[in-house]
């Protein structure tokens, strides 16, 4: 069958078009910033997304008539449990309304029912960044009425444990790991058995500092800052994700180019780096206390993994927990394509939202 997969990123629209398991065309189409500030909010950029798709295919001389399955990146929407999700009426809703939060994958679903809605078919999409298997005890904070919860790279982190279950000839379920998806955002799981009973929320401040992103600060300092009279609550929205992390330090979420900052010798690039690395290790660190030792595997896996100034000192930190397993990068689209493959060949069973 031929599917055609969509994963918008804040910058970019990447697309895919596989032949089963087999990959046909890809494209990463980059978006300016000075494009994207024209719209007023992301739903506004729909229809200016939907027609790059439609130019891509159109330049790769494949028909919308000849696609059989349509799937996008989820986004952020009431927690549901991991899975394959058909684009419900409900579910555009929410993901347009900004209900539980404005980001650029809430486009990933509405454009795969567009699209799917002009040859009558149907869209879906899997494992969206909302996926909570988070267990009772995990989810309690310290302060009766805010819970943890998590926001995290669900796709990406239960494709790469899948990859490493079918390596070794074992099942996802049988298996307890831990995997830390380093990129713009970190976020860190314990997969146990097939749920991920504990994760930090690596878009809202929970967890290790990322290239763009806070993490977990001390408490006293942000509400001060925020009653400081200096910031409205989106400013201060942003410098939480968006303005955080290297930004914040180094004015650049590029951790290429502070990897040449460290090799022309500036000292605070240098110690910054080894600041997130000591935060990531700390927070596999941290889930790997309560494996009781019972752990199979560590993997790491993003973009953040090809850097060497994140990735060997973090495997020095790490290398004494077990085995460590390291695929780097990313593969989203080809992700949502195992999910509907694996749905229309009847393995996964469609999940109601």
């Amino acid at each position: 069958m031929i599917n055609l997969t969509i994963n918008p990123g804040s910058t970019s629209t990447k697309i895919a078009v596989f032949d089963d398991d087999k990959l046909l065309k890809n494209e990463t189409i980059r978006h300016s910033a000075k494009k994207l500030k024209k719209f007023e909010d992301i739903y506004a950029q729909l229809s200016f997304r939907k027609k790059v798709i439609l130019e891509f295919l159109k330049k790769e001389k494949i028909k919308l008539s000849s696609i059989d399955g349509f799937i996008g990146r989820g986004g952020l929407m009431k927690p549901v449990k991991s899975g394959i999700y058909q684009v419900t009426d409900k579910m555009v809703e929410d993901l347009s309304s900004g209900k539980y939060g404005n980001h650029a994958s809430n486009l990933g679903g509405l454009i795969a029912k567009e699209l799917a809605d002009e040859i009558n078919k149907k869209a879906y999409i899997a494992d969206p960044v909302v996926v909570d298997e988070m267990s009772s005890v995990a989810k309690i904070s310290g302060l009766n009425g805010i819970n943890r919860r998590p926001l995290w790279h669900a796709l990406n982190q239960k494709a790469v444990a899948r990859k490493y279950a079918n390596n070794q000839g074992k099942k996802y379920e049988h298996l307890n790991l831990i995997v830390a998806h380093l990129g713009g955002g970190i976020s860190v799981g314990l997969h146990k058995r097939g749920r991920v009973t504990d994760v930090n929320n690596a878009l809202n401040g929970d967890g290790p500092f990322s290239p763009e992103r806070t993490g977990g600060l001390p408490v006293a300092g942000v509400y001060e800052l925020a009653f400081s009279g200096q910031y409205s609550l989106d400013q201060i929205k942003k410098l939480n994700h968006g303005f955080g992390g290297l930004v914040s330090y180094l004015n650049t979420n590029d951790a290429e180019k502070v990897s040449e900052m460290i090799s022309e010798g500036h000292v605070i690039a240098k110690r910054v780096m080894k600041a997130m690395v000591y935060q990531i290790a700390k927070e596999i660190g941290g889930l790997y206390a309560v494996t009781r030792n019972n752990l199979d595997a560590i993997i790491i896996t993003g973009g953040l993994a090809y850097n060497q100034d994140v990735i060997q000192p973090l495997l020095e930190y790490l290398n004494h927990l077990g085995e460590i397993v390291v695929y780097p990068g990313e593969d989203e689209l080809e992700a949502l394509n195992f999910n509907l493959c694996e749905l229309q060949r009847g393995i996964l069973e469609l999940k109601t939202y």
